[in-house]
């Protein structure tokens, strides 16, 4: 099975999967110590997601809601600034030149 590049870029990071927070995990959850570890790493790759990455994953998933270009652009700048490490402001115009080049 091929990784997503979020996931491989965590994976490659010099800096290894955090041990102690996935014995946290396997002590104070039901989880086991491969459920813990991808617990781990979805959350390190989520937070490595680039302001593009995130600006076209969370219009797809917007778009395969219904909704139009204008309300997705409005929810996406409403956001971003929410995000654990804020970009700066983006107007709708570089959203769109995000999405659509």
């Amino acid at each position: 099975m091929a990784l997503r590049p979020q996931y491989r870029r965590v994976l490659d990071a010099p800096t290894p999967v955090h041990e102690d927070l996935i014995d946290y995990l396997i002590r104070t959850t039901p989880l086991q110590r491969g459920e813990a570890a991808r617990v781990v790493l979805d959350v390190l790759s989520y937070f490595d997601e680039t302001t593009s990455e995130f600006v076209r994953r969370r219009h797809r998933e917007l778009q395969a809601k219904g909704l139009t270009n204008p309300e997705i652009f409005k929810r996406i700048e409403a956001e971003l600034p929410h995000r654990a490490v804020a970009p700066p402001q983006l107007s709708l115009r570089q959203l769109r030149r995000i999405v659509y080049g």
